[in-house]
């Protein structure tokens, strides 16, 4: 019995049905994403707008019921700010996809300066090799968005978001079909 055998024959049929429909919708948004990608990114946008908004409320209620020492005021303030962040993006959401795409860049550039002085400093031990070429991807990716900036925000965030939606998918239904053989009994 191989390892991936042992690992996936647990798992009941009904889950594995259900894993593949999960795994086929993924790859049917993951390649909606692909094609459509400036929508892919404003739906981001607007889901991260929400979650503002969200945290906005929850800090507004905890400023409600904190006591002592002036903390209520600045979880109020923290509040407000949050709330004015998420409904600019609701009123602005191209607005909001630029910064989207900015702070990826920015975080992009700095991971990539990191890791290529992390890799530099370890060159020589195994694999520090992919450290470095990771850290010039990073760089690379960076450089193009920070280059074609706002255009970079209508395809970047959605395309970004169709890929890693799409392998999942896919991942998940090579898994569900891995799991789905090793329960069908071997034909001798």
């Amino acid at each position: 019995m191989t390892a991936d055998t042992i690992a996936t024959r647990h798992i009941h049929q009904d889950s594995i049905a259900w894993s593949i429909a999960l795994s086929i919708l993924l790859i049917v948004i993951g390649l909606i994403a692909l094609i459509l990608p400036f929508l892919a990114g404003v739906a981001f946008e607007a889901i991260v707008a929400w979650l503002l908004v969200l945290g906005g409320i929850g800090h507004l209620i905890l400023a409600w019921h904190v006591r002592g020492a002036g903390h209520h005021v600045w979880e109020a303030l923290i509040g407000v700010a949050y709330l004015f962040a998420g409904i600019y993006m609701f009123l602005h959401p191209v607005a909001g996809l630029i910064g989207l795409t900015a702070i990826l860049g920015a975080y992009l550039l700095f991971k990539g300066i990191f890791e290529l002085v992390a890799g530099l400093q370890i060159r020589g031990a195994r694999g520090s090799g992919w450290l470095i070429v990771d850290a010039v991807i990073s760089l690379i990716l960076a450089a193009l968005i920070w280059r074609h900036l706002p255009y970079s925000a209508a395809w970047m965030i959605g395309t970004l978001l169709g890929i890693g939606i799409l392998f999942s998918g896919i991942s998940r239904l090579a898994l569900s079909r891995g799991a789905r053989s090793a329960q069908i009994p071997a034909v001798i």
